[in-house]
């Protein structure tokens, strides 16, 4: 059984292989990128990242906004300031080894319970109970749990803690993790091809797919606001937005507030300097994760010499991919013809509140 759960095992550049012991960097840096992103989506940042900063404490090291530059693209960009933040504590308060408790994990910046556990359990095999989303159907289908999994939590920790290896919890976290992504999926589930298909009560039922049960969807409010492409010569003004709240620390075009009644018709008077604003045609439509956005572009060209404007920075346009734009600004350049449409990246989608 142990050589038929290896054969079927993912194979993901962060897990260390048969009979190797984990990295605690590579769990952690992984949980991280993995939190409301996908494996697919996770695994160039991931790669990219290591090969730049191959342990913790070079990390630290690492200027936040060549951290931030890095993430760009991947979403919720307060997991790369959290991320940055714990490399610190990591490498000063714990001397570049991470603490191997859940409650001490779950002290360090950006690490919540689940994290805390799923590190507790792959890198330390610590008995942790670990639920991430493909876990959960598996347990909401074995069970046939009949609430939503946001009201089921409890239920699903206590039923899972039923099924736990303590042996090699580890091992048995990624095992339902890969059951889920690979087996007992969203839609179209192989039961046949199940390990728990005979004890699976959603498979008896023949209501597979029925499980987990899904709440009511909230629809998202629509926001709208502009942003501002001034050209100097061959200079592009950005500015870098406040360290928290929505993009935090990322680098922008000047920008309106984002507001459900915003009037684009007064947005010129919002830009950051005086000039001849046209505005293009269409908007730029975007999704966070609270709110839908239609931004307006317009763009403008002043004439040397390069005038001063506090909190901005001129940037050379041809920079513009270096300068790790969120993929809501890597929009608006490519609606203004700054860079081609083939570079924006297609997996990040800025999710962040707002």
């Amino acid at each position: 059984m142990r050589a038929k759960a290896r054969r079927n095992r993912r194979d993901l550049p962060w897990r260390a292989p048969p009979g190797e012991t984990p990295d605690p960097y590579a769990v952690w840096l992984s949980e991280i990128m993995l939190q409301q992103t996908t494996v697919a989506a996770a695994k160039p940042y991931f790669a990219a990242f290591l090969s730049r900063w191959p342990h913790v404490e070079a990390l630290a090291k690492a200027p936040l906004d060549e951290a931030m530059k890095a993430w760009a693209g991947l979403g919720y960009y307060a997991r790369a300031r959290n991320m940055h933040a714990c490399a610190g504590l990591v490498a000063t308060k714990y001397r570049g080894r991470f603490p191997t408790s859940e409650l001490e994990l779950r002290e360090l910046p950006g690490v919540g319970p689940y994290t805390a556990a799923a590190i507790a359990a792959i890198a330390f095999n610590r008995p942790a109970i670990v639920v991430d989303g493909n876990i959960q159907r598996v347990v909401a289908r074995l069970f046939a749990v009949s609430e939503p999994p946001r009201q089921a939590r409890t239920r699903i920790a206590e039923l899972l803690a039923s099924l736990l290896s303590p042996e090699r919890p580890g091992d048995f976290a990624q095992g339902l993790m890969d059951l889920g992504a690979g087996v007992c999926t969203a839609r179209a589930p192989s039961c046949g091809a199940c390990p728990f298909a005979g004890a699976c009560e959603a498979a008896r039922r023949g209501e597979a797919e029925a499980f987990p049960v899904k709440a009511p969807r909230t629809p998202k409010p629509n926001r709208k606001g502009a942003a501002f492409v001034l050209r100097c010569a061959e200079l592009t003004l950005l500015r870098t937005r406040p360290p928290r709240g929505l993009l935090g620390a990322m680098t922008e075009f000047p920008t309106t507030p984002f507001e459900e009644d915003f009037d684009v018709s007064k947005a010129r008077a919002m830009a950051p300097l005086p000039a001849k604003w046209r505005l293009l045609d269409g908007d730029v439509e975007h999704v966070f994760t609270h709110f839908r956005l239609e931004l307006a572009v317009f763009i403008a060209r002043v004439a040397p010499p390069v005038p001063r404007i506090e909190n901005y920075r001129w940037a050379p346009a041809r920079d513009l991919d270096r300068e790790g734009l969120p993929t809501l600004m890597r929009k608006v350049a490519v609606h203004a013809g700054l860079i081609r449409s083939g570079s924006a990246r297609k997996h990040g989608n800025d999710m962040e509140s707002g």
